[in-house]
């Protein structure tokens, strides 16, 4: 089967490389349907984290069921699946207490697992998953090619907004800030929407991603950065502050706009992943009452609730994907995420 590697900064290769195999009685093997670049793929493709030898790559992805171990119980041969971005056995305490990004056996796609096999990257023609019943989450019937994309969204960037969005304790009738663009932020809009916040801000300073912003229920769209994005907020919120603030970057700086943005007993619920020196100001937080939480989205505890919603119609997550390329294109496929071209880039085999 043909799959993705990377073998350093700015090189993406797509090359022949062995078909899955069930390896141990809790694997599945899975052919992809759809998969797609993250955000934080880039780190490795623009050298930020070293890739030391060529690796698989990818880890969001949704397909259907080719075989299964003797001991998979939960799906079956002909399933159609969503796959979170991490692995996990369902079975530990971690697990138990819904967060699976935890979990003691945990493996991560393009890495060895626990018992010392490759689990395949989810940029390729099929993969084997390890630990199936805790990991795969099975839709009813066979989804048609619309709704693709939005079952797609619910492997990562879906589940991640609204952890950020649970994290800060969004609720009805809440002024709610995103602060990022990107995918993750977007699904936070629609994430903070569908929880009942009264009126969501996003934070853009790109015309076709304020649209899509607008489109998942922001009301206002802020394009200042730093002190002056701040004061426009300040402006908006009758110097107030938001209820919740949601950072949805990483970086030093959109944190601290996102702390600046929260008015004095607020909450923050971050989820970019950390990069560029963020720290938080704990003199700030302490004399504003202002509460942090956040980190690594647990996704596979969000899939059913968020799964049932992308079935009945109510949330389209899958807006956020404004490319799509067959998977020979998958170079491609990075250098427009990497140039800002694209929000999101959806892969078919």
């Amino acid at each position: 089967m043909r799959a993705t590697l990377i073998h350093g900064p700015g090189d993406i290769r797509l090359e022949e490389v062995p078909d899955p195999q069930i390896q141990v009685p809790t694997d599945a093997v899975v052919r992809v349907t759809a998969s797609c670049v993250c955000g934080s793929d880039l780190w490795p493709y623009r050298g930020v984290r070293p890739t030391k030898r060529p690796r698989r790559i990818g880890h969001e992805l949704i397909g259907v069921v080719e075989d299964v171990g003797s001991e998979v119980t939960t799906v079956r041969r002909g399933d159609f699946v969503v796959a979170p971005f991490a692995l996990s056995d369902g079975t530990c305490a971690h697990c138990r207490h819904g967060v699976q990004t935890s979990c003691e056996r945990g493996a991560a796609w393009g890495a060895t697992d626990r018992d010392g096999y490759l689990v395949d990257g989810g940029q390729g023609e099929a993969v084997r998953v390890a630990m199936a019943d805790g990991t795969l989450v099975a839709v009813p019937g066979h989804p048609d090619d619309a709704m693709l994309p939005s079952l797609l969204a619910l492997s990562d960037v879906m589940g991640t907004g609204h952890h950020a969005a649970l994290a800060a304790g969004v609720g009805p009738g809440q002024t709610v800030v995103v602060v990022g663009d990107g995918a993750v932020g977007l699904c936070a809009v629609l994430a903070a929407r569908r929880l009942g916040a009264e009126r969501v801000i996003a934070m853009s300073r790109h015309t076709a991603r304020q649209a899509v912003a607008l489109d998942l229920g922001a009301d206002d769209v802020v394009a200042e950065r730093g002190e002056e994005g701040v004061a426009r907020i300040e402006e908006l919120t009758g110097g107030v502050g938001a209820d919740a603030v949601l950072e949805c970057v990483g970086m030093k700086e959109s944190m601290e706009q996102a702390i600046g943005a929260t008015r004095p007993g607020g909450r923050v619920g971050y989820v970019g992943v950390p990069a560029g020196g963020a720290e938080l100001p704990i003199a700030q937080l302490f004399s504003d009452n202002i509460s942090v939480g956040g980190g690594v989205a647990p996704v596979r505890q969000y899939l059913p609730e968020l799964l049932e919603d992308v079935l009945s119609g109510a949330i389209e997550p899958g807006k956020v994907f404004d490319v799509e390329l067959p998977l020979s294109e998958v170079a491609t496929a990075y250098t427009a995420m990497d140039q800002r071209t694209a929000i999101k880039t959806l892969l078919r085999p």
